[in-house]
């Protein structure tokens, strides 16, 4: 496909992106491997790019998680799905920074991120997708009328919080409200439990459970503190998290084993920018940039699908085909074949 045929595609033609990714999600959906198990987690977050100028949508100074800074750059939202067997990207939409917008924060283009955070969730809940648990970062942890938008969805949550967050902790002889790294402080060494954590390297972190009360949400919840070390004081690394799980089910390994499936969207950022060109684009607004994601969100769900449909298993029997790479090697090797065509063929047409 020529340079200009492909931007007639991504900037003219006439098809609907949302109608293509929603065909992409039945596909998933209608294959026994690659259906959504029942309870999986639905992670929400956001990723940024570096971008020139100033002409593209969305484009401003805001902070770039992936350079962790702040610089001129594109942000997106994301939702994403993980069940333990899976990792698969559900739905994408653009941050249009206040700066981008004609008339700033005033603008009726304007949302802020956690506003489309629950866009993409009720998204999620309309095709009949119900998370066992939402996991969100402290972007979205921190916001209180986030999470009362997600317990009026009546939908269970594990998020970050800062670490100046007030609770009023349920039994302790404190009884007025004391930020939570204060908390974290006043802890005894016997009120932290060891957990080993199981991820690319083994982790060894010291966890406490406490339910607490917090300004503007009614009843209790529990938050945990999870530390690098025994003590607050020889600490060099110490999150804070919010549940409004059962008490009785938010245990220590529980927290770190639940919040630790956040990685997989990273993972898939990495994949997606590194190997499909997720953030490789020519484009300026904002039709085009959905289109240009929603079709890299189809060649890797495409890459998925065929990986744990057994389809390059049986044709690569002596491969191990453990990674993303693995299976991307694989597919574009075998792309020419009559068999590969046949099931892109299957796919696309569902």
């Amino acid at each position: 496909m020529s340079y200009h045929s492909l931007r007639h595609f991504l900037v003219r033609a006439s098809w609907g992106e949302q109608e293509i990714n929603e065909c992409r999600l039945e596909v998933m959906k209608s294959c026994r491997q690659t259906k959504p198990s029942t309870g999986f987690s639905l992670i929400i977050d956001d990723s940024g790019h570096r971008k020139s100028g100033n002409f593209t949508d969305g484009v401003g100074r805001q902070y770039i998680g992936e350079i962790g800074k702040t610089d001129n750059g594109i942000v997106v939202v994301t939702s994403h799905l993980y069940d333990g067997v899976k990792s698969l990207p559900l739905d994408i939409e653009l941050y249009q920074h206040a700066n981008s917008l004609p008339e700033g924060k005033k603008d009726q283009g304007f949302l802020k991120k956690p506003e489309i955070a629950l866009n993409l969730i009720d998204k999620t809940l309309k095709r009949k997708y119900r998370p066992g648990i939402v996991i969100i970062d402290s972007g979205y942890g921190n916001n209180t009328s986030f999470l009362k938008e997600l317990e009026s969805r009546k939908l269970k949550y594990l998020g970050g919080i800062a670490k100046n967050r007030k609770v009023t902790p349920e039994k302790e002889e404190i009884t007025t409200p004391i930020r939570i790294d204060e908390l974290a402080k006043s802890l005894p060494k016997e009120a932290l439990t060891e957990v080993n954590l199981v991820l690319d390297k083994p982790k060894k972190v010291w966890v406490s459970i406490l339910e607490v009360e917090i300004s503007r949400l009614k009843g209790i919840r529990s938050v945990a503190i999870v530390m690098n070390a025994d003590t607050f004081e020889s600490a060099t690394d110490i999150d804070y998290f919010i549940t409004n799980v059962d008490p009785i089910k938010v245990t220590p390994q529980w927290v770190v084993e639940t919040y630790s499936q956040r990685n997989w969207v990273e993972v898939f950022y990495r994949e997606a920018k590194g190997w499909l060109g997720l953030k490789e684009y020519q484009v300026r607004h904002k039709r085009s940039l959905l289109r240009h994601f929603i079709l890299v969100f189809c060649a890797y769900t495409f890459i998925i699908w065929h990986k744990l449909t057994g389809v390059l298993r049986r044709r690569w029997g002596n491969k191990p085909l453990n990674t993303f790479s693995e299976a991307l090697e694989a597919l574009v090797f075998d792309a020419a074949s009559q068999s590969v065509q046949l099931s892109l063929t299957v796919f696309t047409t569902g």
